[in-house]
């Protein structure tokens, strides 16, 4: 079994489903020749040639509308969008078509196609490059959204979302493309969406979270634990649909959730989870549920280490919760 960064696993899954499926195509900017500005379809247009791997002009609404009449008439497009800041381009063919063809066409038609996109910061891209706007397709009804943090998990989840029958938004945490590796295994196997992984268990606190912030959470549990905190961090990998039952299982356990994720704080993500636990297991709480998240202001320029969160602000909410 190899050991990889999660950029090869991305690429591993689209050259292993393009062998093994030729409906499947690549397209977005700079895919082919250039082999992606990660480089995570590096290699494909060698291989299958320009038919099949599509460098496409600088417009994410013609790339995301081209992939849905592509998926309509059998094709298993896989959209890449450069950076996840500029997916707001194709955002009206997204949730006005691709989310609803479904349920607009009674059942005729479907759109089986992925979107592909990095997201988050810490690369110093800026505000323009370093955006986390999964909440916005969350809250889209029609479409799946799925961010892994393992290279195990990016390939599977990505083969996953090329096999299913609707929309799968997926955005790949960059900072992680190349810090983080892992065993991957050759050949095929899949990740389930909607099913999260248990990182590491813990009876005190429950961090939940998904993407670059696993690691982050990881490292404050690792802190916590020598301050005798137990922790348990829960990695939810699918956004939506999410895993329901294993976060009432931690909370149920731990009694002080903890939501980290690196989005802004007002109408993120964890908003919906701190409602769902709250709606559920409000009696289970031993302290407030408590969220880690970007500050709500565009993403900085210079300084993102103090906007985006971190173990020393993951740690002071671990405090928080065990002293309350």
């Amino acid at each position: 079994m190899a050991v990889i960064p999660l950029a090869q696993a991305i690429n591993q899954a689209l050259r292993e489903e393009m062998r093994r499926d030729d409906r499947v195509i690549v397209m977005g900017e700079d895919v082919g020749r250039r082999g992606g500005v990660f480089l995570c379809t590096e290699g494909l247009y060698e291989e299958f040639g320009p038919d099949r791997v599509i460098d496409t002009p600088l417009a994410e609404s013609a790339i995301v509308g081209v992939a849905l009449g592509m998926a309509i008439y059998g094709l298993r497009p896989v959209a890449e969008i450069q950076f996840a800041d500029f997916i707001y381009g194709g955002f009206d063919q997204i949730v006005s078509n691709i989310a609803k063809i479904r349920y607009r066409s009674g059942g005729q038609f479907s759109a089986p196609l992925v979107i592909r996109a990095p997201y988050g910061g810490g690369v110093k891209g800026g505000l323009h490059h370093s955006q986390s706007p999964e909440a916005y397709f969350i809250h889209t009804a029609g479409l799946k959204v799925v961010i892994p943090s393992t290279p195990y998990d990016a390939k599977g989840l990505l083969i996953s979302a090329i096999r299913d029958e609707d929309p799968v938004i997926f955005f790949e945490p960059k900072r992680i493309y190349r810090s983080v590796k892992g065993e991957v295994p050759e050949g095929d196997y899949t990740v389930p969406i909607g099913v999260s992984r248990l990182v590491r268990e813990g009876s005190d606190v429950s961090l939940i979270t998904y993407g670059a912030m696993v690691y982050e959470c990881e490292a404050a549990a690792e802190k916590a634990e020598k301050e005798g905190i137990s922790v348990e961090v829960l990695d939810l990998r699918s956004l939506l649909p999410f895993d329901g039952e294993a976060i009432i299982k931690t909370v149920r356990k731990t009694g002080r959730p903890i939501i980290v994720h690196e989005a802004p704080k007002i109408c993120g993500f964890g908003a919906e989870i701190a409602a769902f636990i709250a709606e559920r297991e409000i009696l289970s709480l031993q302290s407030p549920i408590i969220r880690v998240a970007g500050y709500d202001t565009p993403f900085p320029l210079v300084h993102e280490h103090l906007y985006l969160p971190n173990e020393r602000r993951i740690l002071d909410a671990i405090r928080k919760a065990i002293s309350f």
